[in-house]
């Protein structure tokens, strides 16, 4: 197989390697909630390609102008896991197609400078104990959506919102077949009851650090903290040191979500957002965005305050 940094842009290979701060785009899903597109109970954001896709082109356009170095396509809630339950199997290629084609789109008319574009792929099964969060099942929902984003020419694959090591292993054999770098980020976060910093697996409640240990050992392109809450970020990027020496992420959320909707409660003020990243650089953390109720202000406030 053709050695993965072979595919990854010369421009952002070359600043990875100088240790360079790379910028992510922010949410996409409570994004398009924000400007008033529902969201569907299993799909959450997947439908909104066919749906809104003027509102999608848009929202990467804005993180584009916003400063991001690399905006993630919406491809988060678009594998067959997501969409068959919601009736949406006749359209998974169409879909994952179309995402990556908006992404495009947005980067040809808004940016003045490269922009990389990523596919997003997820494990997580809306409905535990479907025919979907069977291994098999799961594997092969991985393998076709990694194809169909490879295929439509992203330049990387972004493994999000890991937690589950049985699935997040999946996912990773399903990018690896593509042949294009590996961006992968786990999600962390602490419950009262528990003494060690946890994964969002309601089921089972893994340990993070045992997850982060595997994805490690499986040799992704960046390793990032994502998808957690902002007060356990730190936590959760000191755990990561402790087993990558590679170049290391972060992209936390804020507020809370109830399915299928994000609640915008206390979101973090985006000032506060730069003071917080400020403790995530000192860390040695190399690529910075937003998840989950961050917005374009948030990715303008931080563009502004790492190229001062």
């Amino acid at each position: 197989m053709k050695d993965p940094l072979a595919f990854e842009p010369d421009w952002l290979k070359d600043r990875l390697d100088r240790g360079e701060v790379i910028l992510l785009d922010g949410a996409m899903g409570t994004e398009l909630e924000r400007r008033g597109v529902p969201m569907d109970q299993s799909a959450w954001s997947g439908a909104a390609v066919m749906t809104h896709p003027d509102t999608v082109r848009a929202i990467h356009a804005d993180y584009i102008d916003a400063g991001a170095d690399v905006i993630i396509v919406n491809s988060f809630a678009s594998g067959r896991h997501s969409l068959a339950p919601a009736g949406l199997g006749d359209h998974v290629r169409s879909i994952n197609t179309d995402a990556v084609r908006l992404a495009k789109e947005a980067r040809d008319s808004a940016a003045d400078r490269p922009v990389a574009v990523a596919g997003s792929i997820c494990e997580w099964v809306p409905r535990e104990g479907s025919t979907w969060s069977h291994n098999e099942a799961l594997k092969e929902a991985l393998a076709e959506q990694a194809h169909l984003l490879a295929e439509a020419g992203v330049d990387m694959l972004v493994l999000e919102m890991c937690q589950r090591w049985e699935h997040s292993e999946l996912a990773f054999e399903a990018a690896k077949a593509t042949g294009l770098p590996i961006w992968v980020g786990a999600s962390c976060r602490r419950k009262p009851t528990q003494s060690a910093l946890s994964t969002f697996d309601a089921d089972t409640d893994p340990n993070f650090e045992t997850l982060v240990t595997g994805l490690a050992q499986l040799g992704p392109r960046v390793l990032s903290v994502m998808h957690s809450p902002i007060a356990d970020t730190v936590e959760g990027v000191e755990i990561v040191k402790g087993h990558w020496d590679g170049p290391l992420g972060v992209y936390p959320e804020s507020g809370h979500f109830i399915m299928p909707n994000w609640q915008f409660v206390d979101i973090i003020d985006p000032d506060d957002l730069v003071a917080q990243a400020h403790m995530w650089l000192d860390l040695g953390v190399q690529v910075i965005g937003g998840c989950c109720g961050l917005g374009p202000d948030h990715i303008r406030a931080l563009s502004q305050a790492i190229r001062r």
